[in-house]
């Protein structure tokens, strides 16, 4: 099975990545992940993109959809992959598919965990960590027994800078932007499948689990 996950910050992409990895035994394969490990193994194109993210400059298409190619090629990949991170625009999205053409193979589903808006603001905003143990907290799904309390040691519970509501709101629209092109490009394919994000956890992979069972036989 080969797929690609995407989903707005706060939906729970990380936590159904690691249970479809874990059921079905395939790759994540994350943007970042590509790059740390084809700068460890020193790859030409490893090397070209730690000359870019040194000066912190964005690393250009060509290097980073070198860099997915040879990864899409190893073993590992031979009976599929998560993808997670890319693509991130149309043009990535076309190269991927010039990628897959070359290896003889195609997509088979592109899963959206779809959340709405006002819901990811609360699950963003709602963070809280201990300044003395760095504990993590939420307001409403994991509130600490004793308001701005650190159960655990008593210390003093803090926001982040980036979890206040102006930097989400602002981090929403960006990635908002930036996927709807993307969604709009799989969805004409046929390849897009919008998952209820805003369900318990076990039950959001049960609906996840039913779309991946066919492919598994």
């Amino acid at each position: 099975m080969n797929l690609v996950l995407m989903g707005l910050p706060g939906a729970g992409k990380g936590t159904q990545a690691e249970k479809i990895v874990e059921k079905y035994n395939i790759p994540h394969i994350s943007t970042g992940d590509m790059f740390r490990t084809a700068i460890k193994d020193g790859t030409e194109l490893g090397m070209q993109a730690k000359s870019f993210m040194d000066q912190g400059a964005l690393v250009p298409d060509e290097v980073t959809i070198g860099i997915v190619r040879e990864r899409l090629s190893k073993d590992d990949c031979k009976k599929g992959f998560l993808l997670d991170g890319f693509p991130r625009t149309v043009a990535q999205a076309e190269a991927l598919e010039n990628i897959l053409t070359d290896l003889d193979r195609q997509i088979n589903f592109v899963i959206n965990i779809d959340v709405d808006k006002d819901i990811l603001m609360e699950r963003l905003t709602g963070r809280r960590i201990c300044k003395s143990c760095g504990s993590t907290y939420h307001l409403v799904f994991n509130p600490p027994a004793k308001e701005d309390t650190c159960d655990r040691c008593g210390g003093e519970l803090y926001q982040r800078a980036d979890d206040n509501a102006e930097t989400v709101q602002n981090r929403l629209d960006v990635n908002l932007k930036q996927t709807q092109p993307l969604l709009d490009f799989y969805g004409e394919k046929g390849y897009l499948q919008n998952i209820n994000g805003q369900q318990d956890i076990n039950k959001v992979f049960e609906d996840v689990d039913a779309l991946l069972e066919g492919l598994a036989i």
